[in-house]
């Protein structure tokens, strides 16, 4: 039996081992693909910025390279912003796209609501267990990966948000998942750019925190 292509994208600071414990359940449905955005787990570390549009190309390169046609797709946090990206510039190679916790809206306001936060020096002096998972995640240069994350939510603050144009281009059906207790993304501003999508639903997750780890697959109704 052949299964339909699920593509499953991780966040900022993340990597695909984070899905580790979803592939059993997912592989009864699916033929299950994740990958690792690049200098992110176990990517190679180019020198070139963390960069939404070089993630888009990541994500091409490994359809094309694993001939994937088409695909469904799992997005949590950024990789859900980094699907849409790509459905804008190849709509026919995506089925359905699914995003949790996906902030489509940044302003210079947010990144410096967001960027203090990734120090990675702070994080090692006052959330080392944080660290210790950012290390075993990332490798020894796990410092770098924030740093890198840190100046892309700079820039994403500077150059700005999914205008609600590009939202409404978007023809992919799609799925926007927000948590209910989620401090990085709100249940309001995720209807609003959901309300910009001809084919999305939204639907908010009750009891629901933002880092993957904590929400249950189950809720994803992927």
């Amino acid at each position: 039996m052949n299964h339909p292509h699920l593509l499953l994208l991780h966040g900022a600071l993340g990597s695909s081992a984070q899905f580790a414990a979803w592939l059993p359940q997912l592989e009864e449905r699916y033929t299950v693909s994740c990958l690792d955005f690049e200098g992110h787990g176990k990517a190679a570390r180019p020198e070139r910025p963390f960069r939404l549009e070089h993630f888009v190309e990541n994500v091409f390169a490994f359809l094309d390279t694993h001939d994937i046609a088409q695909t469904r797709v799992f997005g949590h946090s950024m990789g859900g912003f980094v699907a849409c990206l790509a459905a804008l510039e190849q709509p026919q190679r995506f089925l359905h796209i699914s995003t949790l916790g996906t902030k489509f809206r940044w302003d210079t306001s947010t990144a410096a609501r967001e960027v203090p936060k990734l120090d990675p020096d702070t994080i090692a002096r006052k959330v080392p267990q944080l660290a210790a998972a950012l290390a075993q995640r990332h490798g020894d240069d796990w410092q770098t990966v924030v740093r890198r994350s840190a100046e892309l939510l700079q820039h994403l603050g500077e150059v700005g948000e999914f205008r609600d144009a590009a939202l409404a281009r978007i023809r992919t059906p799609m799925r926007i998942l927000v948590g209910e207790r989620d401090n990085m993304v709100s249940v309001a501003e995720t209807r609003a750019a959901a309300i910009c999508l001809p084919q999305a639903e939204c639907r908010v997750l009750p009891d629901t925190p933002h880092p993957i780890e904590q929400v249950a697959l189950a809720s994803l109704a992927i």
